[in-house]
């Protein structure tokens, strides 16, 4: 017995040791707060220029070396980004028009499900600042603000584009900012997140906050103390920059002169508004990364760093846009900092735009409705995938013409000069020197593009055009997409790749994820 009581007290003074032990154990951290960073139409190789986010972000995080948006424009690729839909599914499908803009989504109530209203409803403050969706507030009431944001600030008159002269509905009220350097939109913005830091960070709640700048959208107008940056600067010449031989390319590129002296001259002045454009944007990121750290919240904030859609200057033709299914225009950079996020690493996994609202809603805890196509990155930050875990094989871009045009359509967004019209005349060229050189304004010509489908794979990029014109380039080996493979390829190759096109344009929710999973692009 006296050895039995022993053993007891023994046991009993070790469970005592652990409940002693336990209060001092680490705390269980609390949902990470989430900057997320979003450009308009910042191509992958301006990153360069950007000294303080390769500093504060790329060199010491995860970068995705493969993140693709699904459609290369503003408002489609914004309302992906909020709902984690392909825009077939969201129906948002362009700017305006009747088939997308803001009063589509308005219309559809697209508005009372986003990555907004799930994280806050989990108790999460949340705040926009900046550019919502193009057209906003249109057809809604004049300081309308959208669900699920504790605090909002966007543009409803003026030209937000230009930096200056425009009015933000500041949480219902509307407030005017003029020309003072103070009044410089991308500043502006700034500031109102590192405020909106700073009280979230007082109250003790995890925050969402969307900072949604303009730069470097064309015209590209850099704050007054970056003007005279980079004066030698000049467009990078790629191999596809002013293709020579556009004989194997779509009729849209085939109609298209080359690019002369005049309009090279003024791509490049375009290019260098636009790495000007871009300094603020790096005085932002570290503005933000600064506040963090003295309001004690960098630790447990997770930044992510993107773009809307990517940019060309001149490949293929095409003086600027972002409208095609060329890599320049849907392949953009993602950069992710933050809590268990480990550090110096490349992600070569096929992402895109629609995996942001999933991730951000397993990163917060909240729900993920079951509309949603998109897959969660959670897995690729915090390591390697499961050996069993299936990962997306192919990714869908889209692209359709506006159907009409609107009053509005040079304030909603400025025209890019390549939406002018296929086959420019010689006299045309100087017109489009000019459009370049005040960020757009050239003819419209909706039908300059066709409408397309395209897929992506590792290897692969695979576009087919309502003309029935088709593209096939064989990534791995003409990355810069110069030899089109359509006429040449196996039957085998191009059969399984246009099948399993046909699905995605046909899927919906967790149907996407399944088909993406299938690997059709082994066969040549």
């Amino acid at each position: 017995m006296k050895t039995l009581a022993a053993g007891l007290t023994v046991v009993l003074a070790a469970l005592a040791g652990l409940a002693a032990f336990t209060p001092h154990q680490p705390a269980r951290r609390s949902p990470p707060n989430i900057l997320f960073i979003l450009t308009d139409d910042l191509d992958a190789a301006a990153l360069a220029y950007m000294p303080k986010v390769k500093s504060l972000l790329v060199d010491q995080w995860v970068s995705f070396s493969n993140y693709l948006v699904s459609v290369s424009l503003c408002c489609p690729s914004r309302v992906t980004t909020l709902r984690g839909q392909y825009s077939h599914n969201s129906g948002v499908r362009t700017n305006g028009g009747g088939n997308g803009g803001f009063e589509l989504a308005y219309a559809s109530g697209l508005e009372q499900s986003t990555i907004a209203t799930w994280l806050q409803a989990t108790g999460y403050r949340t705040a926009l600042y900046g550019k919502y969706l193009n057209g906003y507030p249109a057809t809604a009431p004049a300081r309308y603000v959208p669900p699920g944001w504790t605090d909002w600030a966007s543009a409803v008159a003026g030209n937000a584009y230009s930096e200056y002269n425009y009015t933000l509905n500041v949480n219902g009220r509307a407030v005017r900012y003029g020309a003072d350097p103070s009044d410089y939109g991308t500043d502006v913005y700034a500031g109102m997140a590192a405020a909106f830091v700073r009280k979230a960070a007082t109250a003790g709640k995890p925050f969402f906050v969307y900072l949604a700048v303009y730069a470097p959208h064309g015209p590209a107008t850099p704050a007054p103390r970056h003007a005279a940056m980079f004066a030698d600067a000049r467009a990078p010449r790629s191999p596809s920059f002013d293709e020579v031989d556009v004989s194997d390319k779509p009729a849209f590129i085939r109609n298209r002169l080359r690019v002369g002296p005049r309009v090279q001259a003024a791509i490049d002045a375009l290019y260098r508004k636009r790495l000007q454009s871009l300094q603020a944007v790096d005085d932002a990121v570290a503005r933000l990364v600064d506040t963090l750290r003295a309001s004690g919240q960098l630790e447990n904030t997770l930044i992510v760093f993107a773009s809307d859609n990517g940019f060309h200057l001149g490949q293929h033709r095409m003086p600027t846009g972002k409208q095609t299914a060329y890599d320049e225009d849907i392949r953009v950079p993602l950069i992710v900092r933050g809590p268990g996020v480990p550090a110096g690493r490349t992600v070569g996994h096929l992402a895109g735009n629609v995996d942001l609202a999933p991730t951000f809603a397993e990163l917060g805890g909240a729900e993920t409705p079951a509309f949603v196509d998109g897959r969660s990155l959670v897995a690729l930050l915090k390591g390697a995938l499961p050996p069993a875990t299936p990962w997306r094989q192919a990714y869908l871009v889209e692209h359709w013409p506006q159907q009409r045009a609107t009053a509005d359509d040079s304030l909603r967004e400025p025209s890019d000069a390549d939406q002018a019209a296929p086959r420019p005349r010689r006299a045309q060229r100087g017109r489009a020197a000019r459009a370049l050189l005040r960020g757009g304004g050239a003819r419209i010509a909706p039908d300059a593009l066709p409408g397309f489908h395209a897929l992506r794979t590792a290897r692969y990029a695979y576009v087919e055009y309502v003309t029935g014109e088709r593209e096939l380039y064989d990534l791995a080996h003409d990355p810069f997409e110069l030899n089109n493979l359509a006429a040449t390829a196996s039957q085998a190759l191009l059969g399984a790749l246009s099948g399993q096109l046909r699905e995605l344009v046909a899927c919906a929710a967790a149907t996407c994820r399944m088909v993406e999973t299938k690997r059709v692009d082994g066969a040549r």
